[in-house]
Order: C-alpha cells, then sequence, then structure tokens
C-alpha cells in the first residue's frame, strides 16, 4: 500500500515486490554469510581481496600469514596424511623463507607448524 507520498525509486521497487520479481532469490531465507563470526579488524580487506581475486595485490608475507590462519580449512580438503604433510611442508618453507627475508612485504613472526599435530588435528576434524 503507497503512503501518501512515494519517490519514484520506492513505487519502483514497491511494483517489483507485486510483480514478485524478489521472490525466489539465490539465499532465500539462508543466514548471510559470517553472521554471528567474530570479524577481523581488516575484515572489508579480506572480503575485497577474496571477492576480487586480489592476491598478487598482498604482499607474500601477509598472503603466507593468512594461510597459516586458514590452516585448519586448507587441511580439510586434503584426502591423505600425505597430502596434509606435503602442504605442511611446503608451509613451513615459505616460513623459512620469510624469517630470512627472502619473501615481499613487512615482516611477520610465525612459528613452524608442527606437521604431527596438524595430521592429528586433520583426522580429528574427519571423525567428526
Amino acid at each position: 500500500m503507497a503512503h501518501w507520498y512515494e519517490s519514484s525509486i520506492d513505487r519502483q521497487i514497491r511494483e517489483a515486490q507485486e510483480r514478485g520479481e524478489f521472490d525466489d532469490l539465490p539465499g532465500a531465507g539462508k543466514p548471510l554469510p559470517g553472521a554471528g563470526e567474530t570479524l577481523h579488524d581488516d575484515w572489508w580487506l579480506r572480503d575485497l581481496v577474496q571477492r576480487e581475486n586480489l592476491s598478487g595485490a598482498i604482499p607474500a608475507t601477509l598472503l603466507l600469514r593468512r594461510d597459516v590462519e586458514d590452516l585448519p580449512d586448507a587441511l580439510a580438503n586434503k584426502n591423505s596424511e600425505q597430502a596434509v604433510r606435503a602442504y605442511v611442508a611446503e608451509l613451513n618453507a615459505r616460513v623459512v623463507r620469510a624469517h630470512r627475508g627472502e619473501l615481499a612485504g613487512p615482516a611477520v613472526a610465525l612459528a613452524l607448524v608442527d606437521a604431527d599435530d596438524a595430521v592429528r588435528q586433520w583426522r580429528a576434524r574427519r571423525t567428526r
């Protein structure tokens, strides 16, 4: 029902609703992605990078830090213990290169990932 004043935009939206153009949109009735999650201080930057696929615009050391933070999710996609260990070995090699100053970007203080611990966590996650 229109109020005594309705802008042209409001009228267009109302008419589209009446025609059912907003019915059955993808994601209808589903929670918003990330709803209820704690956001990092740079959530907007992470979202932009992911949405626009800007991985080349981020210094290698910051990408490495993100990869270490996202390790459980990355390992969840692995199909074998060998694949988990290979991924951790590659990640640790990058951490060592960052410690030596061989990667572009600001210095990051990252510990090496314990491969045995990563495998234990990977197995525990798969049995859930």
